[in-house]
């Protein structure tokens, strides 16, 4: 039986909402406006899973509304200790393509999920972990890369459903984690909630 939870999507990741949209559900968008710069935390994990936390709590007081789920989420890979997000500049999408390539990386994905019933409201958050090894590129792949705009785009400066996919030699983990949601996390951070992941489908596929 379908649900009656307006869902949101607190994030403005096309990359998250298409995700979502193929696996079955039809979130609204409401992005939260959060500063991130001044965010600080013990480690890279506790950092995304901070920011998600922020993000959906900021449109959560925004809309306020019963029966809403809302889902912030925030994406940084691990390299070296240090979570990076998307470069600043393409000159610092080239850098750190020097030091990622043909290495291996940690994308985090914190995700943070608020539920309003009446007037009361349940939290869950929990953080996704998959291990990236890239690919040796040669300097005129970096450059090409870079000058497509992608890595200006998205967190970690890559993607793996996108240009970046031929640079990304393996993963160990979930994939839908590395594009910035891990559909399997959702799925058991639903139930937890007592929330079907099925009962979110529009009601002519959850027949």
């Amino acid at each position: 039986m379908p649900s009656s939870l307006r869902l949101v999507l607190a994030s403005a990741s096309p990359a998250r909402l298409r995700t979502l949209r193929a696996a079955g559900l039809e979130p609204g968008v409401i992005v939260s406006g959060v500063d991130e710069e001044g965010v600080r935390a013990a480690d890279v994990p506790d950092l995304v899973r901070t920011l998600a936390r922020l993000k959906a709590e900021a449109v959560y007081a925004e809309i306020g509304a019963p029966d809403t789920l809302i889902i912030g989420c925030d994406s940084l890979l691990e390299l070296d200790g240090t979570g990076h997000g998307k470069p600043r500049s393409a000159a610092e999408a080239v850098e750190r393509w020097r030091r990622m390539s043909g290495r291996t990386g940690v994308l985090h994905t914190g995700h943070h999920m608020i539920l309003g019933r009446g007037h009361q409201t349940a939290v869950r958050s929990e953080v996704a972990s998959t291990t990236v090894q890239f690919a040796r590129l040669s300097e005129p792949e970096i450059e090409a890369y870079v000058a497509s705009g992608e890595p200006l785009q998205v967190a970690g400066a890559f993607t793996i459903d996108g240009h970046g996919g031929p640079f990304v030699a393996r993963i160990e983990g979930d994939h839908h984690n590395v594009v910035g949601i891990s559909l399997p996390l959702l799925r058991l951070m639903l139930a937890d909630l007592g929330v079907a992941w099925t009962s979110l489908w529009p009601s002519n596929e959850s027949c």
